[in-house]
């Protein structure tokens, strides 16, 4: 991955060149940014631009050795990390484990988002996570030499996903590296990140992407006309995950069935069949629910908007507006915060484990009670 390559961001693309050029280069540093974003993509082009050996110009040169190596992700010295699931019957679980199959999503689609991996090594209803083991070959990986670089290179993905156990253990190596040492996490938040770790680290930050330079990147990669992805780019707010969605509209479209449906349900007060809505939605699976989840919070936004005839502000595809044209009238300054943060308690709760079905069900039962508030 190159810094060209990555959509936006152009004054962090700027310092992280300065930094280096300047070798004020921390040892520790954390890409923060929401899916869609591209922290990843940055976390893999400024290691590229770490290692590179050939003439650096504004970017890492792309034709040395450790560029093509780079662009395979098998630099001897960039080790990866990223969350796995427990084999049947195995008590060890560390990222080599899946390597092949990561670095082949992410070559093939560097915005790689989180449920997408658990698809790709069938995790099902399993919680990945960075456990321990994963620590212990870290240190061990970085007590050897490097092979051909000045660095040796760390990137974490989804940091947020390292348990108690593994973060505590990485302490003292975030602290004080090994020389030449650069770990580069990078997270879509930190709430479930211990304190301790995030005391160590340099925080870069990643706002959404630019909507112009999702636009362009629509048209450049994607052959949108200028309309058609100037539309893309505004309803994606910044996310370029989304933008693929909405080129596809096939999840949208399920999405906003399922949403729709919901709602219906839980202003007539229908548990019976409400129950059945929740057995079908557990089915999903565990990530698909919080992506479902959290289109309903980015839903509610949306309609509480469309109430308060703030349209210019509104990113609804053309299909969500019809239905939200009539909805809308439900979502008002009385209860839009409340029902959003039902679903946000939700998505937490099925993050952490939490009975799929019990979480749904009182979902169902605390929006039906706010859907009929008044303002």
């Amino acid at each position: 991955m190159f810094f060209r390559q990555v959509i936006g961001h152009h004054d962090i693309k700027a310092k992280l060149i300065r930094s280096a050029e300047e070798d004020r280069i921390s040892h520790a540093q954390l890409f923060l940014g929401k899916e869609g974003s591209g922290a990843l993509p940055l976390a893999l082009a400024y290691a590229c631009y770490l290692s590179c050996t050939g003439e650096r110009n504004g970017d890492a040169c792309g034709t040395c050795p450790s560029c093509i190596k780079y662009q395979k992700l098998v630099h001897p010295d960039l080790h990866l990390v990223f969350p796995v699931i427990k084999p049947e019957g195995g008590k060890r679980a560390v990222s080599d484990m899946f390597v092949h199959q990561w670095r082949e999503a992410v070559i093939a689609n560097p915005y790689l988002e989180l449920s997408q991996w658990y698809e790709t090594i069938n995790a099902e209803n399993k919680q990945g996570s960075i456990f321990v083991d994963e620590s212990d070959e870290i240190v061990r990986k970085l007590s050897l030499k490097t092979y051909e670089s000045a660095y040796k290179i760390v990137i974490v993905w989804m940091a947020e996903k390292m348990n108690v156990q593994a973060a505590n253990k990485l302490l003292k190596i975030l602290e004080e590296p090994n020389p030449g040492t650069v770990f580069l996490l990078v997270s879509a938040s930190t709430g479930t990140m211990l304190p301790t770790i995030l005391s160590r680290l340099q925080v870069v930050k990643l706002p959404p992407i630019g909507q112009r330079d999702l636009q362009e990147a629509l048209m450049a990669r994607h052959g949108l006309d200028e309309e058609k992805a100037g539309s893309i780019a505004r309803m994606s707010d910044g996310n370029y995950l989304r933008a693929l969605e909405l080129m596809q509209t096939e999840t949208l479209s399920w999405e906003l069935d399922k949403f729709a449906e919901f709602m219906r349900l839980c202003y007539k007060a229908d548990f019976p069949s409400i129950l059945g809505w929740v057995e079908e939605l557990d089915r999903t699976g565990r990530e698909k629910q919080k992506e479902f989840l959290l289109y309903c919070v980015r839903m509610i936004r949306e309609n509480l908007m469309l109430n308060l005839e703030a349209t210019q502000l509104s990113r609804l595809t053309e299909e969500e507006k019809n239905f939200s044209v009539k909805f809308s009238r439900f979502i008002h300054t009385g209860n839009a915060g409340e029902i959003a943060a039902e679903f946000d308690k939700a998505m937490y709760h099925i993050e952490s484990n939490a009975y799929g079905k019990l979480v749904l069900l009182d979902l169902a039962i605390q929006t039906a009670r706010l859907i009929k508030k008044e303002k």
